[in-house]
């Protein structure tokens, strides 16, 4: 597995886990009119990202490197993280001028003295608490903090200073079952208030599912459960995911803010179709030259709290058009964000007295699309799919674009595999 790239995978059926560059790909690039555009959202301008040291930020921050920006601005909470990118940026050897900067962005006072400072004509914001199970109890506080209130925080200092605002949003928002989910749709609501309220800037959301490769994802753990000698661990049959590689994801958000717009945008990115989790883990035991079942073994350990068996990209009132860029959609959302204001206050008071519990109440009444537990435990008892792993089990094909609530979704029809046997395709 350490001698092939994660996006080398293929499905048990033979399509690749996820569509790269080359390959029949989604590319950010259509011609020479996209990377001219595309280079000239950066060259000459101050560029800031928050989030910097993460797996996304770090990305953004190489990828902006190599498009001229007059300086770079890093903003990251942790030291270690920022002396990582920092290295990464030194070993590059630019000529651009570029600071690195201990920030935490819910601390508005310091977020303030930065910009002054820094003065940053365009923020790429990706700084975000993402890790879904670590964040359904006490953790909402920090997760309404991080995801809401600091999110709040650097747009509103963008509104101030004229500076284009991209955030990086993601699946989880759209008819969220998590309380992360559920803050990074309220921070979604927030943006697309303040861009109708501010037009003289650009304030753009690129939401997209899960990267391969991030901190946290499953490709790296299933690769650590294999060289371990197993098991690997599943949490359900049925999972799917829409999956893409870290740089491809940065490459199409870099790409879709350099599209002409005024006031707020909505890009989507094509994720393909979604990969079935299982198929991954069965994929990369087979590239490490040994037999799913046999050799390694898997496990099915249950769906996590706040997960969904199956992520959307967009919700039913979201108007998904094309653009000039291929890979990068445009929503056109039929929804009104200013009523949720004054909710999205009691939330944030909610969260700064650290009630957990009314914050999850303010998160569900901003966002009643939300999925709860308790259907979600539902369902799993009418599958239970995972409790006898040598009877045959049910998977589903990816599901098409949905465009009602989850919570009123009929179960996905289902096509049967085995798990006895040595080839278990």
């Amino acid at each position: 597995m350490s001698s092939r790239r994660l996006s080398d995978l293929r499905l048990a059926d033979g399509s690749r886990v996820i569509r790269t560059p080359g390959q029949n790909a989604v590319t950010p690039f259509s011609g020479e009119k996209d990377v001219s555009n595309y280079r000239s959202s950066i060259s000459g301008r101050r560029v800031l990202v928050t989030g910097a040291g993460g797996s996304i930020g770090s990305e953004l921050v190489a990828q902006i490197a190599m498009l001229g920006p007059a300086h770079l601005v890093l903003v990251e909470a942790c030291e270690y993280n920022l002396y990582q990118i920092g290295q990464t940026i030194e070993r590059l050897k630019p000529t651009f001028g570029w600071t690195a900067n201990i920030c935490d962005i819910r601390d508005e006072d310091a977020v303030r003295s930065l910009f002054v400072r820094e003065k940053p004509e365009i923020v790429f914001h990706a700084a975000a608490l993402k890790h879904v199970p670590l964040l359904e109890d006490q953790n909402v506080i920090e997760a309404a903090r991080t995801n809401v209130l600091g999110t709040k925080i650097v747009l509103d200092l963008c509104c101030a200073f004229g500076a284009d605002f991209v955030m990086i949003s993601t699946d989880k928002a759209v008819n969220p079952s998590s309380c992360m989910g559920l803050t990074k749709r309220v921070a979604e609501v927030y943006v697309h208030d303040r861009a109708k309220r501010f037009t003289g800037i650009r304030a753009s959301l690129v939401r997209f599912g899960n990267v391969l490769g991030s901190s946290g994802s499953v490709a790296p753990l299933f690769q650590k459960q294999i060289e371990a000698g197993g098991p690997v661990t599943v949490t359900h049959p049925k999972m799917t995911r829409y999956l893409m590689t870290i740089d491809q994801a940065v490459r199409l958000t870099l790409a879709a803010s350099s599209l002409p717009q005024q006031g707020f945008s909505l890009y989507v990115l094509d994720m393909g179709r979604p990969v079935r989790i299982v198929d991954m883990a069965i994929e990369m035991i087979k590239r490490a030259g040994l037999r799913p079942f046999l050799d390694i073994d898997i496990q099915f350990v249950g769906v996590r709290p706040g997960e969904k068996l199956h992520e959307e990209l967009s919700y039913g009132w979201e108007e998904l058009l094309p653009t000039a860029i291929k890979g990068v959609r445009s929503a056109k959302p039929r929804f009104d964000p200013e009523p949720k204001l004054h909710l999205i206050d009691t939330l944030l008071a909610a969260a700064n007295a650290r009630d957990a519990k009314s914050v999850k109440q303010a998160l569900v009444e901003i966002v009643p699309e939300y999925v709860g537990a308790k259907r979600r435990v539902e369902r799993q008892r009418k599958t239970k799919m995972w409790a006898a792993a040598e009877q045959p089990f049910a998977v589903a094909p990816a599901p098409a674009q949905l465009e009602t609530p989850a919570a009123t979704l009929p179960e996905p029809p289902l096509r049967k595999i085995r798990l006895a046997g040595v080839d278990r395709r």
